[in-house]
């Protein structure tokens, strides 16, 4: 099968499309044709070894856990180990791959238990490609500071994957949102029904005179003491910067409300497999709009 592998730190030009071996699904595995995946930060900070520390998960010298990238993906199930029940062959499927990766290839197992659900009819494959992760961030984080009915959250970076996710989610949970993005992107922010928008390069937000329950740091570049001053008393601050756990069932939570069309992906570009090193340079630029989807078939 071919996808594309790494097999030293560096800039795009390190990913090369090869051919390899197609996996053969263990007893409590599924074999997935993959249709799309997604390009994250998650990936070039992988494939780059920035920051440092990603060497002590992934091999010091050069990658050996992980070499081929892809957080997340959507397909189509084309064999089930025998002891498998929750999915067949045929079944239409996206999944969290997490720290397995794997995404950037034509085929990838996975096991039942793993964080896959069945795709949401009303999305396409590019779309469920590219909603585990920044979803599921979102959640979690959200979840961690206890984001309810009636409370003022702050979003930083709202325009990001994770940050249009948070939007919409915070939102379904009753919240008043502010977000921060640039002015390019406050139209897309407004689109998500945000209650109040702010261009972070006119406005030191810092110096707000309004107090906010919750801050969400959706792309880790900013801390809880320059904000504090706008954190209201008991107010809680949360970052990317943390390491985030999606349950299995988060999966099927989002999944539900993606079909009660409480949630949607933003796209904003989608490459081949083939343009993978082309679309690494884009999203390593900090300045995607929601998400970039790559098409594993075409």
């Amino acid at each position: 099968m071919k996808a594309i592998v790494y097999e030293k730190y560096g800039t795009a030009d390190v990913l090369n499309l090869t051919e390899i071996d197609k996996p053969i699904p263990k007893n409590d595995e599924i074999l997935i044709k993959i249709i799309s995946t997604s390009v994250s930060a998650a990936d070039w900070r992988l494939r780059k070894a920035n920051p440092f520390l990603v060497r002590i998960f992934n091999g010091l010298f050069k990658p050996k856990r992980v070499k081929i990238l892809g957080f997340e993906i959507s397909g189509i199930v084309e064999k089930t180990g025998k002891n498998v029940s929750g999915f067949k062959k045929g079944d239409a499927v996206f999944a969290y791959c997490g720290l397995k990766f794997g995404g950037y290839a034509e085929y990838l197992c996975l096991k039942e238990t793993d964080i896959i659900e069945q795709k949401p009819e009303n999305m396409s494959f590019e779309e469920a490609a590219t909603t585990p992760l920044g979803s599921l961030t979102a959640l979690y984080f959200l979840r961690k500071a206890n984001v309810s009915n009636g409370q003022k959250i702050l979003i930083y970076g709202a325009s990001g994957s994770v940050g249009t996710f948070a939007i919409q989610l915070a939102k379904y949970f009753g919240a008043k949102v502010t977000s921060v993005c640039s002015q390019k992107n406050i139209d897309l922010v407004k689109s998500l029904e945000t209650d109040y928008s702010i261009d972070y390069t006119t406005t030191d937000i810092t110096s707000l005179k309004e107090k906010f329950d919750v801050i969400f740091d959706a792309v880790g570049k900013i801390s809880k003491s320059d904000f504090r001053k706008i954190l209201s008393h008991n107010g809680r601050f949360v970052s990317v910067k943390s390491q985030s756990r999606p349950a299995q069932n988060d999966l099927h939570f989002i999944k539900m409300l993606i079909e009660s069309e409480n949630l949607i992906s933003i796209i904003d570009k989608t490459y081949k497999l083939k343009d993978i090193r082309e679309a690494h340079r884009y999203v390593e630029q900090f300045r995607k709009r929601g998400n970039v989807a790559a098409l594993v078939k075409d």
